[in-house]
């Protein structure tokens, strides 16, 4: 309770801060937008049951942006006093009187704006208690080095509990917050056996401190993933019909984000420049953007520059029904802002309605990929490469670990290429979606 109480003493005060910056910017012949953003949290990071470091956070900083005419200006101090906040705004001036002229600059359309946050049940206080968090962390290394003699060392396991108040306004009488918290686990493990070692980890995320994945489970998790890696072989170069597993399926999705990002359909560095309202999946699958989820890790009442969120259609019925766009980049556009200025928010992506079990079963012989690397993935062509881990599948069965191959396709073709998609939903991201099979792709190993 005394930790709720001093939250929402610092809300008010934050809000104050706000409220006092635009009623100085009032004397201005200005458009201005202010926003604070406050953290307060603890990271506990271990080693083999040994401490490592633990780290207390409190930290804020207050954004001003002016918009003079159609040139802008923008600054930050983490000084919240009003002598900082009018320094802050003069400086702010005087840059704008030095930057270049643009049309297309300038606070969004007020009939965008949220005027009222929408509650999304994001706020769930922990008491920080260092101790706890320690005990969190160990619990799961040991119940990791428990589950297998193979698991022989720890790469390190981690907590992470944060709070975090927004309180953003505008000279067009938009004034409101909202909070959040966020909590998480890390685990991460390595296990040998007579001829090679491997690692792998596992990771819980959640707004509430109690649907975190318990420690124990997190840890034999993590070992049974380590372990499962030992005896990978090599494979030959082939084309395959390959599997993103659920944990890294967001990723696969991911690039659509960029490539329908108002910025760079604007400067027309997309493949899909041309592809609006044209079909770029399967006519079967959906994405949803919902960013009033409760809960939700991508949720927000409004985006960065305060235009209220609303749920709509990414991809629907294969596709593609809008761009991702601020207020700049639509008016660049002549279209109007989508609410995205910042990102995205909660991705929710149709499946197939089968499970995990029988996706492997329909692809019969490929790839499961369980881990991606590099950033082989360029936009302006929707050329694919990147490193892979997973494992080989026969006849519907997992049968061994495979390592050092790389896949590789266009975009284009490996979105159309999707034939199914599991219930087996992972919902640590913002992109939420389960296991994704391809017809095939290039595989280069041997």
């Amino acid at each position: 309770m005394k930790l709720i109480r001093e939250i929402e003493k610092e809300e008010l005060f934050l809000s104050n801060v706000v409220k006092e910056t635009l009623q100085l910017s009032n004397e201005k012949n200005i458009s201005v937008e202010v926003f604070i953003k406050k953290t307060i949290g603890i990271s506990v990071n271990i080693r083999n049951s040994i401490v490592e470091n633990v780290e207390f956070n409190s930290d804020g900083a207050l954004f001003i942006t002016v918009y003079n005419k159609f040139s802008k200006g923008s600054v930050s101090s983490k000084d919240f006093s009003i002598n900082s906040i009018k320094k802050m705004l003069e400086t702010a001036i005087n840059i704008s009187n030095y930057s270049s002229s643009d049309f297309f600059s300038g606070l969004p359309n007020i009939k965008f704006l949220c005027f009222h946050a929408m509650e999304l049940d994001l706020f769930h206080p922990w008491e920080f208690n260092v101790e706890n968090a320690i005990d969190l962390s160990i619990l799961s290394e040991k119940a990791a080095f428990k589950f297998d003699k193979r698991i022989i060392n720890s790469e390190g396991s981690f907590f992470n509990g944060y709070m975090t108040i927004n309180v953003f306004g505008n000279s067009l009488g938009m004034l409101e917050k909202y909070k959040s918290t966020r909590y998480s686990t890390y685990n991460c493990m390595i296990a040998r056996d007579k001829n090679s070692m491997q690692r792998d980890f596992d990771y819980s995320i959640s707004r509430k401190i109690d649907d975190l994945i318990k420690p124990e489970i997190l840890g034999q998790k993590t070992a049974k993933r380590a372990v499962s890696r030992l005896g990978s072989r090599k494979i030959n170069t082939m084309k395959s019909a390959v599997i993103f597993s659920s944990e890294i399926s967001h990723i696969f999705f991911s690039h659509l984000i960029n490539a329908i990002s108002g910025d760079n359909v604007y400067q027309k560095s997309t493949f899909l420049i041309d592809d609006l309202n044209m079909k770029i999946f399967p006519d079967w699958l959906n994405i949803e953007e919902n960013p009033h989820l409760k809960q939700g890790l991508g949720s927000k009442p409004f985006d960065n520059e305060g235009v209220v969120t609303k749920s709509k259609y990414i991809i629907k019925n294969g596709i593609l029904q809008t761009w991702l766009l601020n207020s700049y980049n639509a008016r660049k556009l002549q279209l109007e802002s989508t609410g995205n200025c910042g990102g995205i928010y909660n991705w929710l992506i149709s499946n197939s309605n089968i499970s995990f079990e029988e996706l492997l079963k329909k692809m019969n012989q490929g790839i499961l990929v369980t881990e991606l690397m590099g950033q082989g993935v360029d936009i302006i062509s929707g050329n694919y490469s990147r490193g892979a881990v997973g494992f080989w599948v026969e006849k519907g069965k997992i049968c061994y670990p495979i390592n050092e191959i790389t896949i590789s396709g266009n975009l284009r073709d490996m979105w159309n290429n999707i034939v199914g998609i599991s219930t087996d939903v992972d919902k640590r991201n913002k992109i939420q979606c389960g296991s994704v099979l391809l017809s095939e792709i290039q595989v280069s190993g041997n």
